[in-house]
This record gives structure tokens, C-alpha cells and sequence, in this order.
């Protein structure tokens, strides 16, 4: 990814199974795109830290990391999901 680029990610959040369209540059942690997917996905004020993002089937584990810091090309997909999985009753 060249510095300073925008790019268009899809990111799902999988409460609603919404894809939201993302812009980001090379800048953006990913927790920011956390949590304006989970705002427009849920339309509500879910905690961010409740969720996890997923990237290539990965669990991002330090999401101060930005865009730029892990690659992520125009058009990728992440995935935002319950950081616990709900039991299946």
C-alpha cells in the first residue's frame, strides 16, 4: 500500500451480517474502523472492546496497528465479531 493512499475495505460485522463500505489511508488504526463499522452496522452504542477483527481468516491482536502497518490492500476484507462466541441453544 503506497503511503498516504485511500482505500474502499469491506468490513462485516456479523451481529447484523451488514458489509459496510470503509475508506482508510495508510494511517487509520484498525480500531477506528472497528468502531465505525459496528456504529453503522448496529446503529447503536455497542462496546467496541466486546469485539474482535479478523483480516485474511487472523485475528488482529494489537489493533492500534494501522492499515498501512498490516498490508491491507484496496477492496480487502475484514470481519468485526463478539470477541465471545454466543452458545447455540
Amino acid at each position: 500500500m503506497t503511503t498516504g493512499a485511500t482505500v474502499r475495505l469491506r468490513v462485516t460485522v456479523t451481529d447484523t451480517w451488514d458489509t459496510v463500505p470503509l475508506d482508510a489511508d495508510s494511517h487509520t488504526p484498525i480500531a477506528d474502523l472497528k468502531r465505525q463499522a459496528l456504529r453503522s452496522a448496529t446503529g447503536s452504542t455497542v462496546e467496541p472492546e466486546e469485539y474482535v477483527v479478523k483480516f485474511r481468516g487472523g485475528l488482529v491482536l494489537d489493533e492500534r496497528k494501522t492499515v498501512g502497518d498490516l498490508a491491507i490492500p484496496d477492496g480487502a476484507a475484514l470481519i468485526v465479531l463478539p470477541a465471545r462466541r454466543h452458545p447455540v441453544r
